[in-house]
């Protein structure tokens, strides 16, 4: 258990408390938890390359981490209203369908190896990019409303894409003998 991997079990230990925080209604601390946890992936990242602390856990971890905080935070900020459902939907079926698409590789022993792709890091940033600004909009009433509806279909657009990526990747390495 190296530091960088405590860091990332804390950021999950930090997803349940900024779900419950945005659902109560406190926007302003999950802004800031959600914030922190942003920080610590950041943080983990850096300490893991710059000590060559990387572990085989760490990047199961790393990645799992990352993707409860984005759905339930778009789970949380759609229940709340302040994301359309659609793109709720889009986000969290992309990571169950890449999810999906692992285990049956692994059923039918044929373990595939997730390599993050650009698109798939472009995308990432976008839906934390978006939430943040939608969790700041909504705790500080910055009135940013063309940036956000902007924002929300730069995320759709790529979520789409990096869905479309990991299924052709996907299906390359499925049809392999």
């Amino acid at each position: 258990m190296t530091i960088p991997n405590l860091i990332t079990l804390m950021r999950a230990i930090l997803v349940p408390v900024v779900f419950w925080l945005l659902l109560a209604g406190y926007i302003k601390a999950a802004f800031v938890v959600f914030v922190i946890a942003g920080v610590s992936d950041g943080i983990d990242g850096l300490l893991a390359r710059r000590f060559n602390w990387q572990t085989e856990l760490g990047a199961y971890l790393d990645p799992l981490a990352d993707k409860l905080l984005i759905v339930s935070i778009f789970l949380a900020l759609g229940v709340r209203g302040d994301l359309p459902s659609w793109l709720v939907v889009a986000v969290v079926s992309r990571d169950l369908l890449i999810l999906l698409a692992i285990i049956v590789s692994w059923l039918l022993n044929k373990p595939i190896k997730i390599d993050p792709l650009a698109v798939s890091k472009a995308t990432t940033f976008a839906q934390l990019a978006l939430a943040a600004l939608v969790l700041a909009d909504e705790g500080f009433m910055l009135n940013v409303g063309a940036y956000r509806q902007g924002l929300v279909w730069v995320t759709a657009v790529l979520t789409i894409l990096s869905l479309a990526a990991y299924l052709r990747s996907w299906l390359v390495h499925m049809s392999r003998d």
